[in-house]
């Protein structure tokens, strides 16, 4: 595996932000001014899954050429896979007390737990589902749609129309998933108390380390032969295929290892913010996901991640202080970016790089 120096800064400070914020939240005192908040630390745990997930589209949009906008679809799978779980940890604990129905069955008049439901008490059961249902649907999807050689804007049309469809089916209430409501009321991860002040640390911990495997994964990917093989299909498709390549299979490949790691994003994010609805599929979200690696700098990985945390960050203060034009604020940043700063937020960091090196912004 290959770090260059830029990756590796981005390894280094994300280790040390996921030992650090831990420690100052749980060693100090509330009354130091190094104590980190506890709602800080659920903040940035769900900006780490949110940067996966951008990880997740950078593999294949910057690396591969595949422009998802439907992986919201593969984060709410796995999201939901994670709630199941939780759910089933609830127990006699209730509303209704009915230990092996969640609430939402027990109120629509559900005699028994649905087949699909059966083995989401085990941890490692739905940890397993957290990845294979993601993959599973992408491997399926990916099969029919890269064989059949669709590719360009008609491949992101299609993606996005999975994700709508899903989005229709998960409010149904019959469909067992708590309908328009989702899945909430959330009490423990493991035994221990999801609000307790330990627990979120260990989620913001999970999310950081998380983030840097996925990061190393797909350093794996990029800098292998492989990985020259997918830039080869992004360039020149037709020309890769002639070489003899089976560009399907690597499209396929890389696809389905994308959508296990959006998946995962999916389980880690959940029991940070206590709730999962069909709204998580909504195809506005994918198209999000898509703004945060293009802001923060396609096919660079370390840009993809830095772009879905500042993307949110600045999310979570506009919806706040100015809710009515954050949309209008979120669109102006992407049109600015495409036009000004075509390579993102690392294009920046680079020219800085290059400024110190030889004196100026321009490559030698």
């Amino acid at each position: 595996m290959i770090l260059n120096p830029s990756a590796k800064i981005f390894a280094v400070l994300l280790a040390a932000i996921t030992i650090i914020v831990p420690v100052l939240n749980l060693a100090l005192p509330e009354t130091s001014p190094l104590h980190v908040p506890n709602y800080i630390v659920g903040l940035f745990g769900k900006y780490l899954s949110f940067a996966l997930l951008a990880l997740s589209v950078d593999l294949i949009w910057g690396f591969c050429g595949i422009l998802s906008l439907g992986h919201g679809a593969f984060f709410a799978l796995g999201g939901y896979a994670m709630g199941m779980y939780l759910m089933r940890q609830i127990g006699d604990r209730g509303v209704y007390g009915n230990p092996e129905l969640p609430d939402f069955m027990v109120f629509l008049d559900w005699q028994e737990l649905p087949w699909y439901w059966l083995g989401f008490d085990n941890f490692f059961f739905a940890m397993v589902m957290v990845m294979a249902v993601p993959g599973a649907l992408a491997f399926i999807f990916g099969w029919f749609a890269f064989r059949s050689r669709v590719s360009g804007v008609y491949l992101s049309i299609i993606t996005q129309a999975m994700t709508f469809a899903l989005m229709l089916s998960f409010f149904r209430n019959d469909m067992g998933f708590g309908g328009n409501n989702g899945l909430t009321d959330f009490r423990e991860l493991l035994g221990f108390d999801l609000r307790s002040q330990g627990t979120r640390a260990a989620l913001f911990v999970a999310s950081g380390v998380a983030l840097l495997g996925g990061f190393l994964i797909c350093r794996v990917i990029v800098t292998s032969k492989l990985g020259k093989i997918l830039v080869g299909i992004r360039d020149a498709e037709s020309r890769t295929r002639f070489l003899g390549y089976r560009v399907e299979h690597y499209k396929l490949f890389v696809f389905t290892i994308s959508a296990v790691m959006a998946g995962i994003a999916g389980a880690l994010y959940v029991p940070q913010v206590g709730i999962i609805n069909p709204g998580e599929f909504a195809p506005a979200n994918s198209i999000e996901i898509v703004v945060w690696v293009a802001l923060g700098g396609r096919g660079t990985l370390f840009g993809a991640a830095l772009g879905a945390v500042s993307v949110n960050m600045a999310k979570s203060y506009l919806t706040a202080a100015f809710p009515e034009v954050w949309l209008f604020a979120l669109g102006a940043l992407f049109i600015a970016v495409t036009l000004f700063l075509p390579q993102g937020i690392a294009g920046i960091a680079g020219s800085f790089r290059l400024s110190s090196i030889f004196g100026t912004g321009r490559k030698p």
